[in-house]
């Protein structure tokens, strides 16, 4: 792979024409993370994990009519989530966005979510608040935004530190910009056995994740019994678990090519966390290009793959590594145990 740098930002929105908006709850512990192009953009979706959450995912498939979306949501809140889509279809269609139909314009915007309903927060709402934040996070939409605690990241856990929101992007040798978003709240761990040492380690680029470098004790294989399955009620934990991400090039690809994007990019899942693609995770990978050109050839769509999957590995790391604490957690954060 032939990568220069991180991107200046060293967020996906290095990736021109992508901003990226947060809105929370930190009562509920709780939020929302929208994506969402200064114009529509080519998607695609693979899904890995056995227990996935998603609205209009289906339209992504690479046979079906649908080439375009205005934006993707990454949000908290389960089942309960899915709604932040409807307040970002809402804010959308008050800017005059959307799939034309006649006088009719109908946003387009698919969504996953991750299971954060017992991490410490208030969960006694009398009214769905995953719209309101839905729309919130829109209009916060911006090319700088924060990691860890904020946004879908919020009430994300890993399984022995609080998960987070988290992002990461190359500039490669042509130019390409290739960008990860994920929202990192996984069965399996990001650090290795002592807490130290993220899987992710051989793909840091200047201390972005702390710099504790690789493990010196190779060949793990389990990590440590889960403190966050300790933390939470063990009847509960079934499909309480999903690292959900979206990887974007401003490369031309074909939507066929957004979906490979996306199946290739969950390499770098499984390299920053162990186990993934559990039964009992919901991991999923969006695929995103704001190319308007010919499709790239396999030589060069080889080279950014892997710098998605690579992007993607480095942005799960970072989200751990940025989570803070809050009152009420029930599992510390990786700067806690590592001082």
């Amino acid at each position: 792979m032939a990568a220069v740098s991180k991107g200046p930002r060293n967020l996906i929105t290095d990736v021109a024409g992508l901003r990226v908006g947060n809105a929370q709850d930190d009562h509920i512990k709780t939020g929302t993370t929208v994506l969402v192009g200064d114009a529509p953009f080519t998607a695609s979706v693979h899904v890995m994990g056995g227990a996935p959450g998603t609205k209009e995912t289906d339209l992504l498939a690479p046979d079906k009519t649908v080439e375009q979306v205005d934006a993707l949501v990454l949000s908290g809140g389960s089942a309960f989530g899915l709604d932040a889509c409807s307040g970002v279809m809402d804010g959308l269609r008050a800017m005059g966005r959307g799939f034309a139909i006649g006088d009719i314009r109908i946003p387009i915007v698919p969504g996953a979510i991750i299971f954060d309903l017992i991490n410490g927060g208030a969960k006694d709402w009398d009214e769905n608040p995953y719209r309101a934040l839905g729309r919130e996070a829109l209009q916060s939409a911006s090319e700088q935004f924060s990691l860890g605690t904020t946004g879908a990241g919020t009430g994300a856990m890993a399984a022995m530190q609080k998960g987070g929101l988290g992002s990461a992007s190359l500039i490669l040798s042509d130019g390409t910009t290739v960008g990860a978003l994920v929202a990192v709240n996984a069965l399996g761990s990001v650090t290795t056995p002592g807490d130290r040492h993220f899987w992710a380690a051989p793909f840091e680029i200047d201390g972005e994740f702390g710099g504790a470098g690789p493990d010196p004790n190779a060949g793990h294989v389990t990590s440590e019994p889960s403190r966050k399955e300790q933390a939470m009620i063990l009847q509960a934990t079934q499909g309480a678990n999903t690292t959900i991400a979206i990887v974007a090039t401003d490369a031309p690809l074909s939507k066929v090519q957004c979906h490979r994007l996306a199946v290739t990019a969950h390499d770098g899942m499984a390299r920053a966390i162990v186990p993934s693609h559990t039964p009992l995770d919901g991991d999923l990978v969006f695929g995103v290009s704001t190319g308007a050109s010919t499709p790239v050839d396999q030589t060069r769509f080889r080279e950014i793959g892997a710098a998605a999957a690579t992007c993607l590995a480095r942005a799960i790391a970072r989200g751990a590594y940025e989570a803070t604490s809050a009152p009420g957690d029930i599992i510390p954060t990786y700067r806690e145990m590592n001082g």
